[in-house]
């Protein structure tokens, strides 16, 4: 294949840039940080910021071991650069997002050609579940662009004969395994390893793995992964236990960390984390695979990616700890595959899109009618009816965005051709994605950001900011300040961290109701449920300074 021009690349890159500005960047910071994800891994970088201390994450000021650094050091770098706000946060998880695109366009254009480059970063930018993991702080896609930077490296390396080129490639694989380890532990090497050693075990591909330059790769992980482990080893005696035997082996092989799930729990996040290409993904399968099984070792490549998406996804099965991002590595692979047969050329069957099209227009009907029941007849899904009512517009927007276009696609493929159904599908998404953003406010659990800037801005460095019966991350974070807890404490890992315990700043009710009747000015908040109560005890005098649809401010000084 033909070596790519470095004016074409930088055309692309520039188109898919522009595209993924739109997508990942419309009103990115519209929105307050909701409990308790991504106020939690913005709370952490502005304490590291606070305290000066880049070695051990904290949470509330406790110890917080679950995680390595990278991304809370990326996150207090971009506070430091823009401010404390939500654009910069969030920006964090859309340039990861970004570059995810940009290394999926690379790595299948090296390998399939322009068309199937620009198709496939096309296909991720705009698969559901990437569009909104792009645009939430979780550690998910940082981990999901770096381990697919590894993999790319690898397949695109063991192509090249040795010399310069080659070794650049697996410095790369190195040193991505490496980021991707200081992103969310050891599965930033183990699962990478296992699908390159998987892939060279089972298809044979062992004589294009050398020279692999195994002794100055291993020191270029070893350089960028161990500091970090061995600093946070040294200050904390509790550290290698929390981190390797619960974060690690317990969450994988036992329901320590409470989030089960039967083992089909991922195949409805990809069939929808995959829309509007779902439809397509079987006919792609069976073009990269021609010959199935017996002719592997002629489509080793196709295969490498299958390998790729197939463990990834049965690891993530396995385990007894199950949340919805945790499969977003498997997005690429398939966006490579996707994009591949999307590029070959139509006149082998110029009705070959049809059955992905009919399966976009089918999915969009049930997504249309869903959206509707929902918000009309709140249960399950969405439990509040005040959420319900105000959600009403934007999902009846959303319903008529996936009916029209679901149906526009259609008739476009019957009656004109499968490119232009093609393109309705495409602004169909792009129009659904749109809307989307307007609704996140109104998706989101309501939070106490409002409640926290009222005591940033009156609360006196002597007084006392309480969180009652329970730890609120947004409150921590809008307030800037660290809070003590009554009788609740949430997941502060109080257990890390015996000075944290000793602080006095984690207390019971009894002690609780002492400090009320005592000096010091307490600014307490509270979900509304937590203190019926104790606002009905006639003894118990309080002045209320602050109140939202879910939570109470309120003090023991006017």
């Amino acid at each position: 294949m033909a070596a790519p021009t470095p004016s074409s690349v930088r055309r692309d890159m520039l188109l898919l840039g522009l595209l993924c500005l739109g997508l990942f960047g419309l009103r990115l910071g519209s929105s307050s940080l909701p409990n308790p994800d991504e106020s939690r891994y913005a709370e952490i970088p502005r304490e590291m910021l606070a305290t000066g201390d880049w070695v051990t994450p904290r949470l509330n000021g406790v110890n917080y071991f679950e995680k390595p650094p990278l991304v809370y050091w990326a996150v207090a770098a971009n506070q430091g650069v823009f401010g404390a706000n939500e654009w910069a946060i969030r920006a964090v998880p859309a340039l990861f997002a970004l570059g995810g695109v940009l290394l999926t366009y690379a790595a299948t254009r090296r390998l399939y050609g322009r068309n199937a480059g620009l198709a496939a970063g096309f296909v991720l930018a705009t698969a559901l579940l990437y569009f909104a993991l792009a645009r939430i702080l979780l550690l998910d896609m940082a981990v999901s662009v770096l381990m697919s930077a590894a993999l790319f490296c690898f397949i695109l390396g063991v192509q090249e004969p040795a010399g310069g080129r080659r070794r650049w490639l697996f410095y790369g694989v190195y040193a991505s395994m490496a980021l991707a380890t200081l992103t969310k532990g050891l599965i930033g090497f183990l699962v990478t390893g296992a699908v390159m050693f998987l892939w060279l075990l089972v298809f044979n591909q062992w004589r294009r793995l050398r020279p692999f330059y195994l002794p100055t790769g291993a020191l270029l992980f070893l350089a960028l992964a161990a500091p970090w482990h061995v600093l946070a080893a040294l200050r904390n005696e509790t550290w290698a236990h929390r981190y390797f035997v619960y974060e690690h082996w317990e969450r994988f092989t036992s329901p320590a960390a409470s989030r089960p799930g039967p083992w089909w729990y991922f195949i409805p996040i990809v069939v929808a984390g995959l829309f509007p290409w779902t439809g397509f993904l079987w006919p792609a399968l069976r073009a990269a695979l021609p010959g199935g099984w017996t002719a592997r070792k002629e489509n080793a490549n196709a295969w490498f990616f299958v390998t790729w998406a197939a463990f990834i996804f049965l690891f993530f099965s396995k385990s007894h700890s199950k949340l919805p991002p945790y499969i977003l590595p498997v997005f690429p692979p398939l966006a490579v595959l996707i994009g591949a047969w999307l590029a070959r050329p139509g006149t082998e069957d110029p009705k070959r899109l049809r059955a992905g099209l009919v399966f976009f227009t089918g999915f969009s009907a049930l997504l249309g009618i869903a959206l509707a029941v929902v918000v009309l007849y709140p249960g399950r899904i969405i439990r509040d009816p005040i959420q319900a009512l105000a959600l009403r517009p934007y999902a009846f927007a959303l319903a008529a965005i996936a009916l029209a276009g679901g149906a526009l696609t259609l008739w476009l493929e019957l009656r004109r051709s499968s490119i232009h159904a093609l393109r309705a599908m495409a602004v169909t998404a792009g129009l659904f994605y749109a809307t989307l953003t307007f609704a996140v406010p109104d998706i989101q659990r309501p939070g106490t950001s409002e409640l926290a800037r009222i005591v940033k801005a009156r609360a006196q460095p002597a007084d006392r900011v309480v969180n009652y019966h329970e730890f609120f991350h947004d409150f921590a974070y809008y307030s800037g300040r660290v809070v003590d807890v009554v009788d609740g404490k949430g997941e502060l890992e109080l257990e890390e961290d015996a000075a944290a315990r000793a602080s006095g700043r984690f207390i019971d009710d009894a002690e609780f109701r002492r400090r009320w009747t005592g000096p010091v000015r307490l600014w307490v908040v509270a979900e509304k449920e937590a203190v019926t109560e104790l606002f009905a005890d006639r003894a118990f005098r309080y002045y209320l300074l602050g109140e939202t649809r879910s939570h109470y401010l309120f003090s023991n000084q006017p």
